[in-house]
C-alpha cells in the first residue's frame, strides 16, 4: 500500500464517493472510453473443485481504513472499499460468517501473525519483504507505473530513447525513481518530495512529464484540483522488480488451507462476475 498525507486521503475519499454515488457517469470525457477494462490476472477456464471447509464456520479480516477506494469508511462511518466488498463476496461464497475489522496499518501483519485474525485484506504487496511475514493469495489486482505529460504536448513513444533529453518528475525513494534511474539513464530526473509537489512540477510547466503510480493518478487526472490538464502518455508499466507481484490477501504463513479456499472463492466470484462489477464500480477510470 502507497502511504498518503492526509490532502490526498482526503480528496480521493472525494472523488471515490461521486465516482460510486453516480454509477461511474461523473467525469466522463477520458472516462468514457476507458472505463471497460478489467484485469484479466486468471488463466484457464476451468475452476478448481471446491476444497473442504474442514469445518470452518468464521473468519476474522483485518484491514485499515485511511486508503480510498480499497478500504475507508464512507459518510455514513460504514467500512467499505473494493477490498471490503471483494473479501466480504468470497466469504458468502464460501458460506462463511466473515467479520471485518479496521486497525492501524502497522499493526495489520503482526496482528495476523498473533492469531488475532485469519486475513488481512488492505493492498498489501506481494513481495520478497512482506512474505517474510505472511502467505498470500493469488493476486486479484496489480498497479501499473504510468508516464503522464500536459496535454497537447508532442510526445509519443515512451522509450528511453524517445525520452532522452526529456525532464521527469518523480517521488524520492520510491520504486519508480529506481527505474527511472536504471531504464531511462538519459532523462533529466527531478525529484521531489510527494505527491502534491510532484503534481504541482507539471501543472506548473516545470517538467515535461511525471511518473508514478497509475492508480493514484487516475483519480487525479479526473479531479478537480488537476483542472483537467493532463494524460497518461505511452502504457502501463508492470516490471515486478520494481512495482511488485501485485495484491493479494495475506494469511499466516503456513496456513495452506485457508490459503486454497480463499484462491477457490476468488477464481468463483471472478467466473460469476462480481469482480468485475466490483472493479468497475470502484474504479470507472482505467489505469491501465
Amino acid at each position: 500500500m502507497v502511504v498518503m498525507n492526509d490532502y490526498l486521503k482526503a480528496f480521493l475519499l472525494c472523488v471515490v464517493c461521486l465516482a460510486i454515488l453516480a454509477g461511474g457517469m461523473v467525469m466522463l470525457g477520458y472516462a468514457q472510453e476507458q472505463r471497460n477494462f478489467v484485469p484479466g490476472l486468471w488463466r484457464g477456464d476451468v475452476q478448481r473443485p471446491r476444497p473442504d471447509l474442514g469445518g470452518l464456520t468464521a473468519l476474522r479480516i483485518l484491514t485499515e481504513a485511511d486508503y480510498p477506494p480499497f478500504n475507508y469508511y464512507d459518510e455514513d462511518g460504514v467500512l467499505t472499499g473494493f477490498n471490503v466488498e471483494l473479501i466480504q463476496a468470497m466469504c458468502e461464497e464460501l458460506g462463511v460468517q466473515c467479520t471485518v475489522e479496521a486497525r492501524e496499518w502497522e499493526t495489520l501483519l503482526p496482528s495476523l501473525a498473533r492469531k488475532q485474525a485469519d486475513i488481512v485484506a488492505a493492498s498489501i504487496a506481494i513481495s520478497p519483504h512482506s512474505l517474510k511475514s505472511a502467505d498470500f493469495t493469488d493476486r486479484y489486482y496489480e498497479t501499473p507505473a504510468r508516464f503522464v505529460v500536459k496535454k497537447g504536448r508532442q510526445e509519443g513513444e515512451v522509450t528511453p530513447e524517445a525520452l532522452k533529453g526529456k525532464s521527469i518528475a518523480v517521488i524520492a525513494g520510491t520504486s519508480h525513481e529506481a527505474y527511472l534511474r536504471d531504464y531511462y539513464p538519459g532523462v533529466k530526473r527531478l525529484l521531489v518530495k510527494n505527491r502534491e509537489e510532484l503534481h504541482k512540477m507539471l501543472l506548473d510547466g516545470k517538467v515535461d512529464m511525471i511518473f508514478d503510480d497509475g492508480i493514484t493518478t487516475v483519480f487525479w487526472l479526473n479531479g478537480k484540483i488537476s483542472h483537467d490538464c493532463c494524460d497518461f502518455r505511452g502504457g502501463p508499466l508492470m516490471d515486478r522488480k520494481y512495482f511488485g507481484y501485485g495484491v493479494g490477501f495475506a494469511v499466516r504463513k503456513g496456513n495452506r488451507h485457508l490459503r486454497e479456499l480463499l484462491n477457490y472463492a476468488l477464481e468463483k466470484v471472478r467466473r460469476d462476475g462480481i469482480y468485475e462489477q466490483l472493479f468497475l464500480r470502484y474504479f470507472p477510470l482505467n489505469f491501465y
